[in-house]
């Protein structure tokens, strides 16, 4: 519809000055065309003109028009002069509003222009926009025929629009458009739910400042650059950010777009899509930390097995040098070996918590009841988190059951606690809590984990707490907030392995200066069977009345301790360094009561010495040593009945448990 002209001091906008602007290239070109008439002949711009150009009376009547009329419609100049346009309009375009737009030019007004579809003479019909200007009493006017430009915008509308549709049927996708004049965002529901916004506002049309409320804040500078640079100069726009909900979960959107522009260069529109990245960057993160875990497995691995060798080598020899000495020892030696002792056992826990972090510490899974667990700690924790710390216990009514390593969540239990003493140096109180809980297809994946229920066992306490940027980074190893030499950054990681070894996770949530819990989930066990008490220590009996046991060991030291220790024992001990030696002590005939092996030997592993012998001996009792070896990360699948392992460096009293154990199973 026409619009009056604003007063010449009042501002205008870029579109009314660009319309102002063609109005008065329109008078010029009809005031040359006037002066050429009077000479008798026409204005090359008249005669060469691809638009439909006309002069009108105030009624509408053509007076003149160019022989474009007969190039577009293809009616003769004869055919149209003299008459208005009401025989060409289409019987469904509005009659009354042309009349109008007519009066209203003949009044000195201006016109946006408007639409007609005109009658070609073959009887088809083709859009004309035309525009007008008034001058000295007629109408000159400028038609262009725009029947295709609108065809091919409605063919790319239709394909938007059959986009949109092909997209809202694909999970965390969705179609916007920016309209550049009005400053909105028109998005469908996928967007809409992808941005934390309504969707009916985003159907309507919402501000750009409404559909970026929830833009990360870390993220916005760079995305408004990205906006403010895509109006400059066409092309295709890619950012990645992340969008804050309500809910107060995060989204990472993948939003790419296009500009188009019109014929003057100026942003029309910009059309995208917007992809929900939250999943993958999250499988990626898993990816990131398995690799790393992964990494540092690897070099744990490749140097634990030595490293445990060299530190039973120097522990049992220590043990044996104060059991030897006895009560006669003199004091300063004696402090000497415990300090000794006391460097290894360290030197032991560090080995241990990088398996543990990387997934390769042997473990001995057995069903269990948590609660039990929890309760026979009870009175090692209150001696543990002191007297200006409240113990409380929250534990489900009902038995919760599980297969795991018992001494392995005993140790990571009291590791928890620990931390949540040391987070509250005022006091405080820990709460150890138990529940079941199921966890659905969503969170199994985010946490690679097979979907059901879950143990959660949570130690929670209300001191420091941490940062959000300090709890993402609390599992990872060798991180720690505790000054340098009171923390090796190993504990929250051996936790972390722990629980992803058993087939769990672990999980941490704190805020600043109100708390932390940190929570262990393990596949709860549907196994109907007697769960198994939480270790107890055995009398050990170092008599061996005769027993004979073979001795398989590559490391020179280690070998020697254990012969010594089972020889003074009582014990008959045979010894190998490899499986062949091993071999022929059972090819000999040897009546052998327990074979204690290394799984990391040259040639035959611990496990196939073993295999061998029971060809001979079918019940033989096999105790396995490792300092580290893949295929004793876990025990399923590779002990069997009669089968046990321990971990180097072990103890003395350690060594003589499971030898008890194994030789006298009842």
């Amino acid at each position: 519809m026409p619009h009056t002209r604003p007063p010449a001091a009042a501002p205008v906008s870029a579109r009314e000055a660009a319309l102002q602007a063609e109005n008065d290239a329109l008078r010029q070109m009809f005031a040359l065309q006037q002066q050429a008439s009077l000479a008798g002949n026409h204005s090359p711009i008249w005669q060469m003109c691809h638009d439909l150009l006309g002069v009108t009376d105030a009624q509408g009547v053509w007076l003149e028009v160019n022989p474009a009329w007969t190039a577009v419609l293809g009616w003769p100049a004869q055919r149209i002069v003299g008459r208005t346009s009401d025989w060409l309009a289409h019987p469904d375009d509005n009659a009354e509003r042309k009349q109008l737009e007519v009066q209203r030019v003949a009044q000195g007004a201006t016109s946006e222009g408007f639409e007609d579809r005109f009658r070609t003479s073959a009887g088809q019909y083709r859009l004309i926009s035309w525009s007008a200007v008034p001058s000295n009493g007629f109408i000159y006017c400028v038609g262009r025929d725009i029947t295709d430009e609108r065809a091919r915008e409605t063919a790319l509308r239709d394909s938007v629009d059959f986009a949109r549709l092909a997209l809202s049927a694909v999970s965390g996708v969705g179609v916007w458009t920016y309209d550049a004049a009005s400053d909105r965002f028109f998005c469908d529901a996928g967007v809409s739910e992808l941005y934390g916004i309504d969707p009916q506002e985003g159907a309507a049309g919402i501000l750009r400042s409404g559909f970026l409320a929830n833009v990360h804040p870390d993220d916005l500078a760079q995305l408004r650059a990205t906006m403010a640079g895509g109006l400059l100069q066409p092309g295709d726009l890619e950012l990645e950010y992340r969008i804050c909900h309500p809910d107060g979960s995060v989204r990472t959107v993948l939003s790419r777009g296009h500009t188009y522009f019109d014929q003057q260069g100026v942003p029309v529109r910009r059309t995208g899509v917007g992809v929900d990245m939250t999943r993958q960057r999250v499988l990626e993160q898993q990816l990131r930390q398995a690799q790393k875990m992964e990494a540092v497995g690897q070099l744990t691995g490749g140097i634990a097995h030595d490293f445990n060798n060299m530190l039973q080598g120097v522990m049992g020899p220590l043990e044996l040098l104060r059991a030897r000495l006895g009560k006669g020892l003199d004091a300063h030696v004696a402090r000497y070996i415990e300090m000794a002792l006391g460097s290894t056992r360290r030197a032991a826990t560090l080995t241990h918590r990088l398996l543990a972090f990387s997934r390769r510490q042997p473990l001995d899974p057995q069903l269990l009841d948590t609660n039990a667990l929890v309760l026979s700690l009870v009175e090692l924790l209150q001696r543990t988190t002191g007297e200006t710390i409240t113990l409380h216990l929250a534990l489900r009514d009902t038995p919760c059951h599980t297969h795991c390593d018992a001494n392995q969540l005993e140790s990571a239990l009291l590791n928890l606690a620990i931390n949540a003493r040391d987070a509250m140096p005022a006091g405080g109180t820990l709460t150890l809590r138990s529940d079941c809980v199921e966890i659905g297809q969503l969170d199994a994946s985010r946490r690679a984990v097979a979907p059901g229920w879950f143990v959660r066992l949570s130690v929670c306490d209300t001191g420091m707490g941490m940062a959000p940027g300090v709890a993402g980074k609390a599992f990872d190893p060798f991180f720690t907030t505790k000054p340098l030499g009171q923390g090796t950054g190993l504990g929250l990681s051996m936790v972390y392995g722990f629980a992803g070894q058993s087939g769990g996770f672990a999980s941490i949530d704190s805020v600043l200066d109100q708390g932390t819990t940190v929570s262990i989930y393990l596949p709860a066990s549907v196994d109907t069977g007697v769960p198994g008490a939480p270790p107890q220590p055995v009398v050990q009996a170092r008599d061996g009345a005769g027993a004979t046991i073979l001795v398989v060991e590559d490391e020179p030291a280690v070998l020697e301790m254990l012969r010594d220790l089972f020889g003074e024992a009582g014990y008959r001990v045979l010894v190998a360094v490899n499986g062949i030696e091993a071999q022929a002590h059972f090819d000999g005939g040897a009546q052998i009561d327990l074979l204690v092996t290394d799984v990391g030997l040259p040639g035959l592993n611990g496990r196939q010495v073993a295999d061998a012998a029971r060809l001979t001996l079918p019940h033989l009792p096999v105790l396995f040593m490792t300092g580290y070896a893949e295929l004793a990360a876990t025990t399923g699948g590779f002990l069997e009945p009669g089968m046990a392992l321990i971990a180097k460096p072990f103890s003395i009293d350690a060594m003589f448990e499971r030898v008890q154990q194994m030789l006298e199973p009842s």
